[in-house]
């Protein structure tokens, strides 16, 4: 089967949930026998030089990139106040794209074009006009709920206002793009049920994240140290930068009083300079890291204090696979079926998460096995090879017309 992909940010390096859920999919559809192409942005803000690949990314049959200018601009943003089309959107729309998307079309005959996120929506009518490929929106999120619940927590009035009228134009341009897909892949049965709520009505399947394990080594000698807190996410997202303020604001005053011996190490892409010179005791800042795994492993408690977001979050699953105590809100765990106090722990307000943090200081003999669980329920659900199974065998019964789901 021959697949092209299309995304809107270069897919490396495995810093962030949608480069891990893009390359590990591909990555086993290419080891389940497929044919994979990539035409990927490669945008100011998560620029990567292709020279600087890893021997080892050679699943596709070949890589295309093209540079783009995504930045947000005043003038753009405040001129599409006045335009009924998405400002969200508007930044992905590129003539060089969409040539090179010609080019390539014209070359080649796919089965599928598999679209990473709703931002690649605007080159269905060129993939429809050069090519017959079923076209499969992988939606790694519900895009304007994210941006709904940010603006819901945005208390500056005329910020929550204008992020609300973006808002609403992403939600609408979400709407329309829904059945001009082939099929949905979904991250979480609960997003795919929301689009049909919202009116999509072609065939859907419900795909997670994935994760090639061998690449994951649990560290469990890291409970046996000082309890340590640990953060990592790319902070050029609103949804992390809003939630890690919220715990420095609200929880870790309460830690270090509570606990005065436990800090907090935070690490991210794309950090941004009040953070880089926080000065909060107890609280270490690292910026971006070489390996988020190793970050990782060297902490027993990862925090995820998510109020805002869709979709499901890579960075509790990769540190689960680590064998790690994911401490997050219910929000955070959407899609992600671990138990409270089992496999992960949850909290929802500041004191909860104050409660649980005492929880770990209390029964440290008891956090390896919360761990170790943890390790075993992504093993069991979670195993990239196991998710892309399933979906490349929804795709060749769709393309050969085998079974009408």
């Amino acid at each position: 089967m021959k697949i092209l992909q299309l995304c809107k940010k270069f897919p490396y390096p495995l810093k962030d949930g949608e480069s891990i859920a893009v390359t590990y999919m591909s990555k086993a559809l290419n080891e389940l026998g497929c044919d994979l192409s990539l035409l990927a942005m490669n945008t100011i803000k998560h620029y990567f030089n292709t020279q600087d690949l890893p021997e080892n990314f050679d699943h596709y049959q070949f890589i295309e990139t093209v540079k783009i200018d995504n930045r947000v601009k005043p003038k753009d943003a405040f001129f599409n106040l006045f335009k009924d089309e998405s400002y969200h959107v508007s930044r992905f729309v590129s003539e060089e794209y969409k040539s090179k998307l010609i080019d390539i079309l014209k070359k080649n005959t796919y089965d599928v074009i598999q679209l990473e996120t709703l931002y690649l929506a605007p080159y269905i009518p060129i993939i429809r006009q050069y090519s017959n490929a079923i076209i499969a929106m992988r939606s790694h999120n519900v895009e304007h709920e994210i941006w709904e619940r940010i603006a819901e927590n945005t208390k500056l009035l005329p910020k929550r206002l204008y992020l609300k009228h973006l808002t609403e134009k992403l939600k609408n341009f979400e709407i329309e793009q829904l059945n001009a897909y082939d099929i949905m892949v979904a991250i979480t049965q609960r997003d795919l049920d929301l689009f049909r709520k919202l009116g999509f009505k072609n065939k859907g399947l419900v795909a997670p994240i994935g994760f090639d394990l061998d690449n994951y080594h649990p560290n469990y000698k890291s409970y046996q140290e000082e309890l340590s807190l640990s953060f990592i996410g790319s902070l050029d997202w609103m949804p992390n930068l809003e939630g890690l303020e919220w715990f420095l604001t609200k929880v870790m005053p309460m830690v270090r009083k509570r606990f005065p011996k436990i800090k907090l190490h935070i690490a991210g892409r794309n950090m941004p300079k009040h953070l880089l010179n926080y000065k909060g005791a107890n609280v270490v800042i690292h910026g971006e890291v070489e390996s988020s795994t190793a970050f990782l492993n060297q902490h027993s408690v990862m925090i995820v204090p998510l109020f805002s977001g869709s979709g499901m979050r890579a960075k509790i699953l990769e540190a689960m696979s680590l064998g790690k105590i994911s401490l997050t809100t219910s929000l955070g765990l959407e899609g992600i079926d671990g138990r409270d106090g089992e496999e992960v722990l949850i909290g929802n307000t500041a004191e909860a998460f104050l409660n649980q943090i005492e929880f770990c200081v209390k029964n440290k003999d008891d956090l390896e096995g919360i761990g170790k669980n943890a390790r075993v329920f992504i093993e069991e659900q979670f195993d990239y090879k196991s998710v892309s199974k399933r979906l490349l065998s929804f795709y060749e019964n769709m393309v050969y017309k085998k079974i009408d789901y």
